[in-house]
């Protein structure tokens, strides 16, 4: 079996989280790490092999031509750009979420990659948590009837420093609307089946960053909010966001409810963020209207898979789907350009919604937000 090799363009914290996966699958190697910062490419260095080369600019990597398939991993505000080059390659694409900034700079990728015979696949990691998936099949096997209404609620630690402290500014992470919640918009729109079309949200940057302050200016990320997404079908989703509740003993609840009963994915912080700095394995429950009683099931996932990462073992799963499309060489990504495209329009309009205290029309947004560009 011919080894697939994979060049890594951003070497931070999920650029090395991605190497971590990589290695645990076979028939693979790391032949190649961007990244300008010297730190970063250190240590990515370091996870790889001896031989592995290290570039500082990635148009040096794309000339290499040394990779059969390349992972982007860079901050937010450079996706675009960056994928735009890697876009006039012949070379499968595993881009980091989200896709990029605002919803018509992702329509300006879709474009670009139209008549492209290599798969682009958006890195939506929250769909392979296996108490996830264990979800989206028992919807899809009928268990909660026809799926109604969607919650989920995120609980967790503040935003971590990265290289620049990109991380704290609306502007280049697209807020965290995008940033953080394009994974649940995604979920919303895949667990319901349909495309959503009105948001409203309210939220606030009221606790984490305060204390902070970088070239004289704050951060301006929110850092607590609640929003609801309508779909076309009827159906409705809400999302609670918390980025200051550290305690909280399920970093993230998913649930569907339909007429036949509540499903809940629930899912723990990774060891390093727990009290005891141990891995939790997360629970599927169902919750059953006729009967009245609920069963829960534990969902188990190896320990080496959880510690390569601080997603629940959903960066290894993803990983393993990639390769399979990039060893067979033709077939669709299960997670599309059009898939990230919707998960930042939505970001983006709660966005707007925060600041504006409005309803955003989807259908007149994307509109308003294409002329725009």
């Amino acid at each position: 079996m011919k080894p697939i090799r994979y060049g890594i363009i951003g070497s931070g914290m999920m650029g090395q989280e991605h190497m971590r996966n990589i290695a645990l699958l076979d028939g693979v190697s790391v032949v190649a790490v961007c990244d300008p910062d010297d730190a970063m490419r250190l240590q990515a260095q370091a996870l790889a092999e001896p031989d592995t080369l290290a570039f500082t600019d990635h148009h040096a990597l794309i000339s290499a031509d040394i990779c059969d398939a390349y992972v982007l991993a860079a901050p937010n505000d450079l996706h675009a750009g960056l994928m735009r080059d890697l876009l006039a390659t012949d070379k499968p694409i595993l881009c980091e979420k989200p896709l990029a900034t605002t919803s018509a700079a992702c329509r300006a990728l879709m474009r670009a990659a139209e008549g492209r015979r290599a798969p682009v696949w958006v890195a939506m990691e929250y769909r392979y948590m296996p108490p996830v998936e264990r979800l989206r099949a028992a919807v899809a096997e009928g268990q909660a009837g026809t799926p109604r209404l969607v919650s989920i609620r995120e609980n967790r630690f503040p935003f971590l420093h990265k290289v620049g402290d990109w991380n704290r500014f609306n502007a280049r992470t697209g807020g965290t609307m995008v940033e953080k919640c394009c994974h649940f918009f995604d979920l919303m729109r895949l667990l319901l089946g349909s495309d959503p079309i009105r948001v409203y949200a309210s939220g606030g940057a009221d606790v984490n960053h305060r204390d902070e302050s970088y070239g004289g200016r704050i951060p301006d990320i929110v850092d607590n909010a609640f929003v609801t997404v309508d779909f076309e079908n009827g159906a409705r989703a809400m999302l609670e966001l918390c980025m200051f509740a550290e305690g909280a003993h399920w970093q993230e609840v998913v649930s569907v409810t339909g007429e036949k009963a509540r499903l809940d994915a629930c899912v723990p912080g990774p060891a390093r963020f727990s009290p005891d700095g141990q891995e939790r394995h997360s629970e599927f429950v169902i919750s059953d209207r006729a009967s009245r009683r609920e069963t829960r099931e534990v969902v188990a996932v190896d320990e080496h898979i959880l510690r390569a990462g601080d997603h629940h073992g959903s960066t290894y799963f993803q990983h393993a789907k990639f390769l399979e499309l990039v060893r067979a060489g033709t077939g669709a990504p299960e997670v599309t350009l059009a898939d990230g495209y919707w998960s930042v329009l939505v970001g983006e309009a709660a966005e707007r919604s925060i600041r504006t205290h409005e309803v955003i029309d989807l259908r007149v947004f994307a509109s308003e937000a294409m002329s725009a560009a």
